[in-house]
């Protein structure tokens, strides 16, 4: 067992932006752990089809140039080699891979991280974990039955497995759109969501930005989950990306999953060969559960990103910062809070 100030629990953008900005507040008693095994967070589990220049966008970490390499290079490569450079930069000793089991109560006025039998206490906690390690796989009935593969979007690798083939794609978020694209020039694609697509008419301004975060914010401050990104923003792409997906066919979500396919309340089926599940992430929080901060409402009460009921802790990259431009915003905002934190009188209180 290691005394430290701070345990940083992941080292993707969040992790990485909190980490940067504790430093700049002179935190040097810091332990930075990521269950990876090398650097670039969810990045580096991309597919190698998705390419740096068809990527969304990616925002810079704090203090450090944007991304500049060729646009033609898979997207996990480009971004695993510059959070690895950032990581070097700045001096973020990361110790990896390490896969936290649990944080709890320790002793007088600390928290208990424990990996296997490795253990840190801290007088603070940063949970930057994210999503990816927690994919969504929504039930129906049948899903076991069916003779065709089924994969979530956290396994997808290669586009050229599914060539000639008939694809189910499941979800109405950036995966799915992305995925819909690449695939529907080599495959037969259905695109199916739950609801009919609506495409954002006017574009996605930073104020649009800031009022779906307010939205998020407000879930978390009352402690419900967080709502999927697209169901706060809606769907928006350019003008020729809108009207290549518009141009695919689409069906309503369907109610149970056969040995050959999918079937509709009506009794009309789709044969297919696979389904891919787009269906988004949870957050990966299973490890806090000893601290036990669910609500109610199933989510953690959150105030910034601190937990409410639990001044030590921080999430980063969670709610309304699970974004890149987010995860920078909030890691300079755990690390103020842990700096004034670590040099008041308020831990003496917990």
């Amino acid at each position: 067992m290691r005394e430290t100030g701070v345990v940083v629990i992941g080292a993707g953008q969040a992790g990485l932006s909190t980490g940067h900005h504790l430093r700049r507040y002179g935190i040097d008693d810091l332990v930075m752990l990521d269950s990876g095994d090398g650097a670039g967070g969810a990045w580096r589990h991309r597919w190698p089809s998705l390419r740096l220049g068809k990527v969304n966008g990616i925002y810079p970490l704090p203090g450090f140039p944007p991304v500049d390499a060729d646009a033609d290079l898979p997207a996990s490569e480009v971004v695993s080699e510059y959070y690895a450079s950032y990581e070097r930069a700045n001096g973020l000793h990361v110790l990896r891979p390490v896969e936290v089991t649990s944080v709890e109560y320790g002793h007088d006025d600390r928290l208990l991280v424990s990996a296997g039998t490795d253990q840190w206490t801290a007088r603070a906690v940063v949970n930057a974990t994210g999503t990816w390690t927690r994919p969504f796989w929504p039930y129906y009935p049948g899903m076991a039955s069916f003779r065709g593969r089924q994969l979530h979007t956290a396994d997808f690798r290669d586009v050229e497995e599914f060539r000639g083939k008939n694809v189910i794609v499941v979800g109405a978020g950036s995966s799915a759109t992305g995925l819909l694209l690449e695939l529907s020039e080599l495959a037969c694609v259905t695109w199916i969501t739950r609801h009919e697509p609506v495409f954002r008419d006017e574009e996605f301004t930073e104020d649009v930005g800031r009022a779906a975060v307010a939205e998020v914010d407000e879930r978390v401050r009352a402690g419900l989950p967080p709502l999927s990104v697209v169901s706060v923003t809606g769907l928006w792409a350019p003008p020729d990306v809108r009207a290549r997906l518009e141009s695919l066919p689409w069906r309503p979500i369907f109610h149970e999953v056969t040995p050959d396919g999918v079937r509709w309340r009506d009794g009309s089926t789709l044969d297919a060969d696979v389904i891919l599940w787009a269906t988004g992430f949870r957050a990966a929080l299973d490890h806090l559960a000893p601290l036990g901060l669910r609500a109610p409402g199933g989510g953690i009460v959150m105030d910034g990103t601190r937990v409410a009921a639990e001044p030590r802790l921080h999430l980063v990259g969670y709610g309304p910062s699970a974004s890149t431009v987010g995860a920078n915003r909030a890691g300079r905002a755990a690390a103020r809070e842990i700096h004034a934190l670590l040099n008041s009188s308020e831990l003496a209180a917990v």
